[in-house]
């Protein structure tokens, strides 16, 4: 059997990062793929340290089985029956995202964030994620075998992306990886590379996620990009959730496509094959379901609902069945995206 290499590109989006669980729950089950190297940032990250962590446990079974773990503490329901009957008897999923977003308690609370920030909590602040972080073994997470791993997370000071990767990766740097500035504190880190303490706030500002480091040496030239935000949104935001979505979802995309696009003008160049670098050899690929983030808000992001957890993987499950299905012959092969359409006005 021809074992096909890829790396994984996995974005960040909050409790939307459920869709990913699916996608990695799937993909981990076709022994024809080898995941080489991962690129993550915040919810990317987590799913990506939960399946490092578990593939150099156990294998595939193992990674499969702490993205089970890591997304029951993030508020998924484990009994899948009883998820089963909650998904059965609720309301489609637009309907669940509009009725949370238009809520009393979650108005408020979104008012209140533009009046307040996570300073003002004084010594009664704790960021929830904690426990969730510190739980990681990382003597997995950073070991040398399995997956390589990369952390993406934005220095304050400069607004530029920190990957993170072996033996830097910690609780520290997977909680800065995910930390929403209007909902936490910036997380302190000392930067080996400038000798100073640096406040690091959500990788996805500046890389969501990071493409680059998926270009080392050793390994695949395929990137298969999770993507839970969507790129295009047909209707037109006119109401004050609806236009903070979508603000959210542009500044968390353009990170990548600016990457993208610099990968369309490198294989644009048509470079004779023994001078192209790893922009130009990339071969890119994407996993994504619009239709439903469409449905969804900036608050199912914010606010885990078992429900949509479960419908999330679900989703993620069978888009990932449907790209292996179309695009399993592509991988190591050409790109499944057309990058030159993409970016042609």
């Amino acid at each position: 059997m021809t074992v096909k290499r890829i790396n994984l590109a996995l974005q960040g989006g909050g409790a939307h990062g459920a869709f990913t669980w699916g996608v990695l729950d799937r993909l981990l089950e076709d022994e024809r793929l080898e995941i080489a190297g991962i690129s993550g940032a915040s919810a990317g990250a987590m799913n990506g340290a939960a399946l490092k962590s578990g593939w150099v446990e156990a294998g595939r079974r193992g990674a499969k089985e702490r993205l089970d773990w890591l997304w029951q503490q993030l508020g998924a329901v484990q009994d899948m029956r009883l998820t089963s009957w909650l998904t059965g008897f609720a309301p489609d999923t637009g309907a669940i995202s509009a009725a949370m977003e238009y809520a009393l308690p979650f108005t408020f609370a979104e008012s209140l964030s533009r009046l307040t920030s996570p300073y003002s909590f004084g010594p009664f602040y704790q960021n929830p994620l904690t426990p969730v972080a510190e739980a990681f073994d990382y003597d997995k997470v950073c070991d040398s075998c399995g997956p390589a791993l990369f952390v993406g997370a934005t220095n304050v000071r400069s607004g530029k992306v920190r990957i993170f990767s072996g033996t830097e990766i910690s609780t520290e740097v997977l909680l800065a990886s995910a930390c929403l500035p209007t909902m936490f504190q910036a997380v302190q880190l000392r930067d080996p590379e400038t000798g100073e303490e640096e406040a690091f706030w959500d990788g996805g500002y500046s890389g969501n996620p990071a493409l680059f480091p998926l270009f080392y040496s050793g390994l695949p030239d395929d990137i298969v990009v999770v993507n839970i935000n969507p790129l295009d949104r047909a209707d037109l935001p006119v109401t004050p959730q609806q236009i903070n979505n979508r603000i959210n979802e542009i500044s968390f995309n353009s990170s990548l496509l600016r990457e993208l696009r610099v990968i369309a003008y490198a294989q644009s160049l048509d470079l004779d094959p023994d001078r192209q670098d790893g922009l130009a050899r990339a071969r890119v690929h994407m996993i994504a379901d619009n239709a439903l983030m469409n449905d969804l808000s900036v608050m199912t992001k914010l606010v885990p609902s078992p429900v949509v957890l479960a419908r999330l993987k679900a989703a993620g499950r069978q888009a990932a069945e449907t790209f292996l299905a179309t695009h399993f012959d592509d991988l190591n092969q050409r790109s499944s995206v057309d990058l030159q359409a993409m970016f042609d006005d």
